[in-house]
């Protein structure tokens, strides 16, 4: 089995991360740390050389997009889910049985330039890792599911507070009682992610979000968490704690972790996906996913 990545002490996961079942690592690299300002080619790069933490706030002005990699026998099962689930599944791209450049991000190598994976094995989890070409195979199908991280940049530039980008932590996210539809060999619930909004610029986030249907567009919820099965807000399933401040509304988006849940709930023999907040950097604009 390998290691298994984990977030510092801090949790912010931006600085180094080490294996619980290894040595520890840290995750320094001789190429720049990405910021908002880098380009995606610069921060793939990043990655590739060994760089680990979460991707929101990096590569303004450009899509982020999750990822499901299964063998080719469960492929067709996965993109039915995708399509009757588009809210927390919205597929940016579907690649070829062991394809490992994208077309939305040419240059790229899917095993290499997202900063942490994780690998599963009937359900469970079995590595969390920066580099998956000792897993890959020529039966890998990988799904490019749109993140919402990607109308982050938007809703910051029409002032509305993006309050984890600020802070350098990662976002919250949180298992719900909302009950996707199944297809084949796959079920969950969805997963959502969460940011606090000032109750006078929910109209706002709500309206920005929605020009954004292939990143998650409009929010599944806004105010009362138990009302999707959310019990503690303070103490997420995925990232780290939210940042709330007095006349935030906590407002929830579809997320695209949703199908690692599949991935727990349906137990299928293998998959990799991305680590919650880790994400692929594509070179397409977000403006390319408004409508």
């Amino acid at each position: 089995m390998g290691d298994v990545m984990t977030e510092t002490a801090d949790k912010t996961g931006i600085t180094e991360t080490t294996a619980t079942m290894g040595a520890t690592t840290a995750t320094t690299t001789a190429t720049p740390a990405p910021n908002a300002d880098s380009t995606p080619e610069a921060a793939r790069l990043a990655f590739r050389d060994g760089l680990v933490r979460p991707t929101c706030g990096i590569a303004k002005g450009y899509a982020q997009a999750n990822l499901m990699i299964l063998p080719k026998d469960l492929a067709f099962d996965f993109l039915l889910f995708a399509q009757r689930n588009p809210k927390p599944c919205p597929l940016l791209e579907v690649m070829e049985a062991g394809e490992t450049e994208p077309a939305t991000c040419p240059g790229a190598d899917i095993r290499t330039d997202v900063p942490l994976y994780r690998v599963w094995e009937h359900g469970e989890l079995v590595a969390e890792v920066p580099d998956i070409t000792d897993y890959w195979r020529d039966d890998l199908v990988t799904f490019v599911i749109g993140c919402s991280f990607t109308f982050e940049f938007p809703l910051m530039e029409a002032g509305v507070p993006v309050r984890h980008i600020t802070a350098g932590r990662n976002v919250p996210m949180y298992d719900t009682s909302i009950v996707c539809r199944p297809a084949g060999a796959f079920h969950s619930n969805m997963v959502v992610s969460m940011r606090g909004i000032p109750s006078t610029q929910v109209s706002d986030a709500v309206r920005i979000s929605g020009y954004y249907p292939s990143v998650h567009g409009a929010p599944v919820c806004v105010g009362d968490p138990a009302a999707i099965g959310v019990t503690d807000l303070m103490h997420p399933d995925y990232g780290d704690a939210p940042i709330l401040e007095d006349g935030d509304v906590p407002v929830f988006w579809a997320c695209g972790v949703t199908p690692q849940a599949a991935a727990m709930a349906s137990k299928p023999p293998f998959a990799i996906t991305h680590a919650p907040g880790h994400m692929l950097i594509t070179s397409k604009r977000d403006l390319d996913y408004m409508v």
